[in-house]
């Protein structure tokens, strides 16, 4: 997959050119845990001859998302606020690049990550209607289709985040939580790992 993107926290453009780190990857596991308190029921077993346990649906889950790839020599293009600037760098500066980011902090905006951009095609837009450009390539995230209270947010009152419909919509916020990669003297790429947390970000 060649529309994988690494956004810096000093990302502010409406295309994918500047600040951002584009990922050669050939897998993406998204792995979703649902968090649920259960609570068994004393005595039920007596009463119905079957014992019974009782989940309260809080609304949480922890999302990852691994991506397993290559990093080439690329063409990096950096803005610092006087203009952007494209530097031709080598695979093993862009994993340098990648690494001291995961090992920043926030406030950092020019070194830290902040949103990871997964692009996958899609046929049906945000309000379910037929796309105009079939397998339209838009940002994967963990939004629904509709409105506050319409369509798949039936009962939703406010809505966390919109279902994109151009491939320049937000992607998944959060964090690198891990990434590794290996010095082949054998390889001219380099192969890697990386998994990224979805989260909101303080500050």
């Amino acid at each position: 997959m060649d529309y994988v993107y690494l956004k810096l926290q000093s990302y502010d453009s409406d295309n994918l050119s500047e600040n951002i780190i584009p990922l050669k990857v050939e897998s993406v596991v998204v792995d979703v845990s649902k968090t649920i308190p259960t609570f068994n029921i004393p005595f039920s077993g007596l009463l119905t001859g079957e014992s019974e346990t009782i989940a309260l649906d809080l609304g949480m889950s922890t999302k990852n998302i691994t991506l397993t790839g290559v990093i080439l020599d690329e063409s990096i293009t950096k803005n610092f606020g006087d203009g952007a600037v494209t530097y031709n760098m080598t695979a093993q500066e862009i994993a340098q690049l990648i690494a001291s980011g995961v090992d920043s902090t926030g406030i950092a905006k020019h070194q830290a990550f902040s949103e990871l951009v997964v692009l996958i095609p899609s046929n049906i837009a945000s309000d379910y209607s037929v796309r105009a450009n079939p397998e339209t390539l838009i940002p994967l995230n963990f939004s629904a289709r509709g409105s506050a209270n319409r369509k798949d947010n039936d009962n939703v009152p406010l809505p966390s985040s919109d279902f994109p419909d151009d491939r320049y919509d937000s992607g998944i916020s959060g964090f690198v939580e891990s990434f590794n990669f290996t010095l082949a003297s054998t390889a001219v790429e380099l192969g890697f790992t990386l998994t990224f947390r979805v989260a909101t970000l303080i500050p």
